[in-house]
């Protein structure tokens, strides 16, 4: 069965590790056959949430206009969400945070969402593995606290420079994951 898959990427920085591990993990969803879209948060303007709890009472997901009305109906679609980023200071980078933050629309305004699964992919320059703990922890409290099945976590550390991560196997390890999605 195809799936909608729904990428939502972290990094302001073009072409960098994160983005072609999205990248990969897209071509592999591809080639099993799942609608992918990839969505930059580092390209939009999406405030952070004020909790204002006016979510949907206007007609749009989120009462103060931002880029996230745009991507509220890309997530309303999505069977399944992934989360494709860089790692700041042990966990997701603000312009990601913010596109996190803000699916609280969803609960206050009682929307029931398709998504069933999801997945994570994170790379850092830091070399100890150790320093992934934060955002692994926040991943999995979400997934949790949703009722999302977590269908895989990729963490590649010491990748600091733009290419560094053709000198690991991280991106063969994002194509494998999005070619084993069901």
């Amino acid at each position: 069965m195809s799936k909608n898959i729904l990428v939502l990427t972290g990094s302001p920085r073009k072409g960098g590790n994160s983005d072609k591990m999205a990248d990969a993990f897209i071509a592999g969803a591809q080639q099993a056959g799942h609608t992918t879209v990839k969505y930059t948060t580092a390209d939009k303007a999406i405030k952070g949430c004020i909790d204002c709890k006016t979510c949907f009472s206007k007609g749009v997901a989120c009462s103060i206009p931002d880029d996230f009305n745009e991507l509220a109906l890309l997530v309303e679609q999505a069977d399944m969400l992934v989360f494709a980023t860089p790692l700041y200071w042990f966990s997701f980078p603000v312009q990601l945070k913010a596109a996190i933050d803000k699916l609280f629309a969803f609960l206050i305004g009682q929307k029931t969402l398709k998504i069933k699964e999801c997945a994570l992919l994170v790379c850092s320059g830091d070399k100890n593995e150790s320093g992934f703990d934060g955002i692994v922890a926040s991943y999995k409290l979400i997934t949790g606290h949703q009722g999302w099945k977590d269908s895989g976590i990729i963490l590649v550390s010491g990748v600091l420079g733009k290419d560094d991560i053709l000198r690991t196997d991280g991106l063969k390890r994002a194509k494998e994951l999005g070619e084993s999605i069901l």
